[in-house]
């Protein structure tokens, strides 16, 4: 069994905050989706990587549990893991954490496919990258 690991750092911004004082549901996807990517990035599927095979990661799923508000001047870090991989797709979750209380801020669980750019249909995850990803599957 693996433990998360840690994905993002950053700061909660009066930009990311709504009329009603939180931060809005667009930044959370915003800061999960750049957790994703470097979370590929941890297991190979850097950028360069994807373009020079020509495939791509898609989300196709992805549920999100809000738990406790975030404001400005919120520090939060996300650690993520992965939960299954299969042929052609990837579960996996990250959790954002109030740096400061340590409590757990919201939780996203997603299906990432590979597809195939050029056809825009779903193909193999490359053999290297299935075996990184199950040997970190929690």
């Amino acid at each position: 069994m693996t433990e998360p690991i840690l994905t993002y750092l950053g700061t909660i911004y009066p930009w990311h905050c709504d009329h009603m004082g939180h931060m809005n549901v667009m930044w959370y996807v915003g800061k999960f989706d750049e957790a994703t990517w470097q979370f590929f990035a941890n297991f190979g599927l850097h950028s360069s990587r994807l373009k020079q095979e020509g495939i791509g990661l898609v989300a196709v799923e992805q549920r999100i549990e809000y738990k406790r508000e975030l404001v400005a001047g919120d520090v939060i870090s996300i650690r993520s893991a992965f939960h299954e991989v299969r042929e052609k797709a990837a579960l996996f979750s990250h959790e954002m954490i109030n740096q400061q209380t340590q409590e757990v801020a919201a939780r996203t669980f997603l299906t990432g496919v590979c597809i195939d750019l050029a056809t825009r249909r779903a193909r193999a995850l490359p053999a290297d990258i299935r075996e990184r990803i199950a040997s970190a599957t929690i």
